[in-house]
């Protein structure tokens, strides 16, 4: 993957994490369907991993990382262009 012409190197659950938020872009994802989407929990826990793969994904991701939008205490969403 790159962006901005230059290469980004995701592990496979940011990949996933990007994914479902680029494909559900501009509607808002709770961190509880993210946490069973891209990781297959199913019970609700009490976990900052979304968070802490957000905080990840953006720093990898540059500039482009600020489409990332953070819906305070309810999840993120990929802001339309």
């Amino acid at each position: 993957m790159s962006v901005a012409g230059k290469p980004v190197h995701l592990t496979s659950i940011e990949f996933k994490l990007l994914h479902t938020l680029v494909t559900k872009r501009g509607r808002v994802q709770p961190r509880d369907r993210l946490l069973n989407e891209v990781w297959g929990y199913e019970s609700v826990i009490d976990t900052r991993t979304v968070d802490t793969h957000v905080r990840r994904l953006r720093a990898k991701l540059g500039k482009s990382g600020d489409a990332i939008e953070t819906v305070r205490s309810f999840g993120y969403r990929f802001r339309e262009p």
